[in-house]
């Protein structure tokens, strides 16, 4: 090492991590091969000195699995954790005397839940009751039913878990999941409901979505409500998650006595009521491509109402 007269400190003869340029000013470096600790110190020292010199901003090192004895001496380096994936975990270092621009990590997790409805037409009529006077149910004649509910024999695809909260209280729910990394919500919506119940589904549209925060590890929750049109009927729930699963009239499930009081449950029937009535229209899928990198994805639309000849390429 020589330190000279400017203040500029030199490590003769050693070799610098190879880096790639990132789009912000900083470097990205992959770790492959394998690095006694002491060595790695040294040559990082080096890359860091480096890259100042050089102006960079973010350092950013991701470290396979098969290295993680080098994460003491880059956390020694004054490197901190960003992320981690089942196979590496990428460490970061702010250059600049400035604050620290670099983004943080994944913020959301992502969760959809299915709405399947079975129409086979079986009338059942419920005479001189009101059990769920604020659905606004109407006769062929355009009235109002406040004590006479008609349900055309509509039944919701629901499951009941074998672990977790709702297990304990023997809830009859709808398939819900977790979105897999690079997996559209609507492939997600269908496999959910494939994996649970057996049934094949094409997928119609989002109805809704809802956002909470400090759900999981401290992460903030994007959930998507979907609605899914059934391609098949008989049922062969999944062993390992699901205690039971069925076609169930939709009245019975709003009975529910903790959907009833849970106002986020109440809004899965509600749903169901405003399509069987075609009084609502959720979001569908159109195809598009990033502004950078030209990668497809969806932009979700209520283009019922939304003139898309002009849209159209």
């Amino acid at each position: 090492m020589q330190v000279f007269e400017n203040g500029v400190v030199e490590l003769e003869h050693v070799k610098l991590l190879e880096a790639t340029n990132d789009e912000h000013g900083g470097v990205i470096v992959e770790m492959e091969e394998p690095m006694a600790p002491q060595a790695f110190a040294t040559v990082l020292t080096a890359s860091m000195l480096h890259w100042k010199h050089q102006g960079k901003r973010g350092v950013w090192i991701k470290l396979p699995i098969n290295l993680v004895n080098l994460v003491e001496t880059a956390v020694k380096a004054g490197f901190w954790y960003h992320h981690a994936e089942p196979n590496y975990l990428m460490l970061v270092y702010w250059i600049p005397e400035t604050a620290n621009t670099l983004p943080a990590n994944a913020s959301h997790r992502v969760g959809v839940g299915a709405i399947v409805l079975n129409d086979k037409r079986e009338v059942l009529l419920l005479v001189g009751v009101e059990i769920f006077p604020d659905w606004g149910v109407s006769s062929s004649h355009g009235s109002a039913l406040p004590s006479a509910l008609y349900f055309l024999g509509w039944k919701l695809l629901v499951v009941r878990e074998k672990s977790g909260k709702f297990q304990a209280i023997g809830l009859w729910k709808i398939p819900t999941g977790i979105v897999d990394e690079g997996e559209d919500i609507s492939k997600a919506a269908m496999r959910e409901v494939k994996e649970e119940t057996g049934i094949d589904t094409e997928f119609l549209e989002i109805l809704a979505f809802r956002q909470s925060h400090k759900s999981f590890f401290g992460k903030s929750s994007l959930f998507f409500t979907c609605m899914l049109r059934p391609l098949s009927f008989d049922i062969q729930k999944q062993e390992q998650e699901i205690e039971a699963a069925q076609w169930m009239p939709l009245e019975e499930y709003a009975a529910q006595p903790f959907v009833q009081k849970t106002r986020l449950l109440k809004y899965t029937t509600e749903l169901c009521l405003a399509k069987i009535n075609k009084s609502y229209t959720g979001f569908l899928p159109h195809p598009t491509t990033s502004i950078f990198g030209n990668r497809p994805g969806y932009l979700y639309l209520n283009s019922r109402d939304l003139n898309l000849s002009n849209c159209d390429d």
